[in-house]
């Protein structure tokens, strides 16, 4: 029981902004959950603000601290003023960033794929860290704090990548972005690093592929993030960590 509530406490006091935590069953779920267990006080950030909402009251009824925002993170006045609130309801101070938000779409053989659908995964999947990283760098900058972005094992050298050139090229700049976070941030002490999992057991993944199929748990994934938030990363930066 003592282990149990030092592991509540182990983040009491610290901000922190998780993008693309709306459906229920997906990773960001799990990953909020995980924060908000050991004591952190979670903001909910979603392109649907209800669902987001839904998660954050599932949260505060199990008695932890969470709340909701909804926005296009995409549009760089909505992520502005998503930053803002925040802002306002901390002091300025946010621990971590952790930038779920994004998505999948095959894009098929490239001389017959759409350009417009290539352009979209690089609007959901880079544009999207990249207003978000850059609003809340001056609020992870008070704590030191750290960013982890999602990128994905199709971006890695060797992954089979036919048929989803787009998304895989999507992911590969996000993994670069990082780099030159991490970098560029060195001396204000801000640490970004990012995660390259396999598929994810969340309901969707479920749906789709079977229940059978290799996957990787959304509880594991929470598991390395809230290592690469925590001080025990306090030297990590920079890092792709390739989860499976």
């Amino acid at each position: 029981m003592t282990e149990q509530r030092e592991d509540r406490a182990e983040l009491a006091g610290r901000s922190v902004v998780l993008t693309g935590v709306g459906r229920e069953g997906q990773v960001g779920e799990a990953v909020a959950r995980a924060f908000a267990e050991r004591g952190a006080r979670v903001f909910l950030v979603d392109r649907q603000e209800a669902e987001a909402r839904a998660r954050a009251d599932t949260l505060v009824a199990a008695g932890f601290r969470a709340a909701a925002l909804g926005a296009d993170l995409t549009d760089v006045a909505a992520v502005a003023a998503v930053a803002d609130r925040v802002r306002d309801a901390t002091g300025g101070r946010v621990h971590a960033l952790v930038h779920l938000a994004g998505g999948f779409a095959s894009s098929g053989p490239i001389a017959d794929s759409d350009p417009a659908a290539f352009g979209r995964q690089f609007e959901i999947n880079v544009r999207t860290a990249y207003l978000t990283a850059r609003a809340f760098l001056p609020l992870l900058r008070a704590t030191k704090g750290a960013i982890v972005l999602f990128g994905s094992e199709a971006a890695l050298p060797g992954a089979r990548v036919a048929g989803i050139s787009a998304y895989a090229a999507a992911k590969s700049a996000l993994l670069t972005f990082m780099q030159a976070i991490a970098q560029e941030e060195r001396e204000s002490g801000v640490r970004a690093n990012a995660l390259a999992p396999a598929a994810i057991r969340t309901a969707a993944n479920i749906a789709e592929m079977g229940a059978d199929a290799a996957y990787v748990t959304r509880e594991a994934v929470a598991d390395v993030v809230l290592w690469l938030c925590s001080d025990a990363a306090r030297a990590v930066t920079g890092q792709v960590v390739r989860v499976r």
